[in-house]
């Protein structure tokens, strides 16, 4: 059987476009119906320091550059605004269909976590950490607009919060070191897209 006899696989459409968003700016939604578990695209940008990162947002005229960088694993961060791809107009959402995961080569890929439908709007978590004081304009420029039923309101992650250790009195029994307050996990800046 010659090759031009073969039938052929009939290309598949790509899995998302990018257009404006009712959540905010531009928006990624499904060309087609996409399955549980598959891997939508890769986030794509310029691997830079997070110096270099806090740089960036400070020339850009503050932190809203920040929506836009990827933290890695190493303590880099992918800039999605330098060389990125569509995959930087993914918003956030309280309720996303999607997550985005770390692979052990340090690219990130978005992943579906459920059916979503052709048309459907993509959208994933992604608590930006902000390490200035979350102020009101500030809490204003990170507002969540996802409309979700437990939509926190902000794409902010909550700031750790500083324990204080508790005096201890004459009569207070002694407690062991492995007992003491746990320390605050540090969390890395996590993705953020909005269009």
């Amino acid at each position: 059987m010659s090759s031009a006899s073969q039938p052929e696989n009939p290309p598949v459409p790509p899995a998302f476009r990018v257009e404006r968003s009712s959540v905010h700016g531009n928006g990624v939604f499904a060309q087609r119906d996409i399955a549980p578990g598959e891997r939508i695209v890769e986030y794509g940008g310029r691997e830079i320091t997070w110096d270099e990162a806090q740089l960036r947002a400070e020339v850009q005229g503050g932190p809203h550059n920040h929506t836009f960088f990827f933290s890695l694993a190493n303590g880099n961060v992918i800039d999605g605004g330098d060389h990125g791809n569509e995959a930087r107009y993914i918003n956030h959402s309280c309720e996303p269909n999607c997550e985005a995961i770390e692979e052990e080569d340090g690219r990130i890929f978005i992943y579906a976590l459920y059916d979503i439908r052709q048309d459907e709007e993509l959208s994933y978590s992604y608590p930006l950490i902000y390490e200035g004081r979350h102020t009101p304009a500030i809490k204003r420029a990170f507002a969540c607009r996802c409309g979700a039923a437990n939509c926190s309101g902000t794409m902010l992650a909550p700031k750790p919060r500083k324990r204080r250790p508790k005096a201890v009195t004459p009569d207070a029994p002694a407690v062991p070191a492995e007992y003491g307050p746990a320390l605050a996990a540090v969390q890395s800046p996590q993705p953020a897209a909005p269009g």
